[in-house]
């Protein structure tokens, strides 16, 4: 059966005018705000002009900047500086190590990088951030070689005009990890990511009254996301820098936020921290939680302490936000919700026909929010795209009130702290290793984590088994944070009948033994 939100009239602003509403309404009143800094709507707007006309003079449209940086103001000064240059922007998540950059630049293109100054020595291990024509530096107090991004946002020259974008070109490649290797590049366009806008504008019911708190990295859809449609509408962003109760509190009490949104892992956290009191979250008309599997003990936990539910919702890097309970209507606890506006969902068998309500099968989307497509990737993003469908690969059903109830992702990407992790890489990792014979790879639930990373491993023949620390060690120096939780070693590993390592089987394994050192 299909399910459909309500219809758009008509998309968000263009991107290179994003700020519009707000300028209008009052361009001397706060559009965003961090602990560190604020800036006026007319200062913002003047600060993404300036380096707009920096990124003018340094590419031409339709070039790709990637960008290594943390949350902070300047990184959405960033992105909208790349939107009014027509510059294509590449966010890369900011815990990727050498080579997931290198893949990235390898893939998206990029000529040129933004990064924090922390971020040095990973940049400098990378065998192509030396061949970029461009590289710009944020932060630190050492003097460097390459041009600051603070100094292109405050003496930039911003051109009389800038040439309007089309529809169709692409506006950021968004790098998101599957099941079968590694990271794609998701690529949207001026239009899609309008649409995307104007259906979570509408979702969370936003206004020029409201003030969003994006509790997570704005360097992947969610965050940013919300903070483009807070933009749209004139609404005010606040930015944490980092996602711990010593950020955020001090921002809820100061700034009084009515959105806010955060991964289960964070959110958790703060619900547990001794120096939270319920007030500080009483200016919140709506808490979104999503990115990982909700438990039921922080549904009841948040409930308790705020007073009102954690509203869940579902969506991909492909099509932004599709599912959202209603913050003004009936939010139905361990739902993902109904459809929000601008989407049509089915829940599909896998013949391709649909199924009916309560029935359990694979989520297909569509809307005009969808990608064009993975960069550079014709084959890949065959096997996603339907005519004007997107086949999710995950798995719900829906109710008779139209919401949906998630049932797991039907590809094997471990979802651990909001991060998609691909079992391959990490497999190939410590298939590096001279003792490693074969690694097979799985999620394991976390209430905290949503999912853990355990490895399972066998041995070269005669050789000595190594210790689990020094192995976990060994894996995080090649994929950084992907790096497993647990190693359990085994004396034969399970094959499928085509002789691949057989990780359904790994799942009930890990399953019937909750404690990996029972099964040395």
């Amino acid at each position: 059966m299909s399910h459909s939100g309500d219809s758009l009239s008509a998309p968000a602003p263009p991107l290179a005018d994003l700020l519009r509403r707000g300028i209008a309404a009052d361009p001397d009143a706060t559009a965003v705000v961090s602990a560190e800094n604020e800036l006026t709507w007319a200062e913002l707007d003047a600060s993404a002009s300036r380096l707009a006309g920096a990124y003018a003079e340094r590419f031409e449209p339709g070039e790709r900047l990637a960008s290594l940086m943390p949350n902070r103001i300047a990184l959405l000064i960033h992105y909208l500086a790349c939107f009014r240059a027509r510059v294509v922007a590449v966010p890369l998540n900011y815990r990727y190590t050498h080579r997931e950059i290198d893949h990235a630049l390898e893939v998206s293109g990029a000529c040129g990088i933004v990064a924090h100054a922390e971020r040095g020595e990973d940049l400098g291990a990378s065998a192509l951030v030396p061949g970029l024509r461009e590289r710009f530096v944020y932060g630190g107090d050492d003097e460097v070689g390459s041009p600051r991004l603070e100094a292109l946002i405050e003496q930039g020259s911003p051109p009389e005009a800038f040439g309007a974008a089309d529809e169709g070109e692409p506006a950021a490649i968004f790098f998101t990890s599957g099941s079968t290797g590694p990271a794609k590049g998701v690529t949207h366009t001026h239009g899609s990511l309008r649409w995307m806008i104007a259906s979570a504008a509408a979702a969370f019911g936003l206004t020029s009254e409201d003030i969003f708190l994006p509790g997570s990295s704005m360097s992947h859809i969610g965050s940013f996301l919300w903070a483009l449609s807070t933009f749209s509408v004139g609404g005010r962003v606040v930015v944490a820098r980092t996602f711990d109760s010593h950020e955020l509190l001090p921002l809820l009490r100061e700034h009084r936020p009515t959105v806010l949104a955060m991964i289960p892992a964070a959110l958790s956290a703060l619900i547990h921290d001794h120096d939270l009191d319920p007030s500080d979250l009483s200016s919140l008309r709506v808490c979104r939680s999503g990115s990982d599997a909700v438990s039921t003990e922080l549904l009841r936990e948040f409930a308790a302490r705020a007073g009102f539910p954690i509203d869940e919702g579902y969506g991909m890097t492909e099509v932004g936000i599709a599912t959202l309970n209603p913050p003004s209507g009936v939010i139905k606890q361990g739902s993902i919700g109904p459809p929000i506006a601008g989407f049509d969902i089915e829940i599909r068998g896998e013949d391709g026909g649909t199924l009916g309500d309560e029935s359990v099968g694979r989520i297909w989307i569509r809307t005009r929010s969808r990608m064009a497509g993975y960069w550079e990737a014709d084959e890949a993003t065959a096997e996603i795209l339907r005519e004007d469908w997107l086949d999710s690969g995950d798995l719900a059903r829906t109710d008779a009130d139209g919401y949906l109830w998630f049932f797991g992702r039907k590809k094997q990407v471990i979802v651990h702290d909001g991060s998609n992790i691909s079992p391959l890489e990490v497999e190939g990792a410590l298939l590096e290793h001279p003792a490693i014979a074969l690694a097979g790879v799985v999620g394991v639930h976390d209430v905290v984590h949503g999912e853990n990373v355990r490895a399972y491993v066998t041995l070269e023949e005669g050789a000595e088994r190594p210790h689990r620390a020094d192995l976990v060690l060994f894996a995080r120096e090649r994929v950084g944070y992907k790096a497993p939780e647990e190693v359990v070693f085994l004396d034969e590993m399970p094959l499928n009948p085509t002789g691949k390592i057989d990780r359904a089987g790994l799942k009930r394994l890990a399953e019937e033994h909750l404690n990996p050192h029972g099964l040395d």
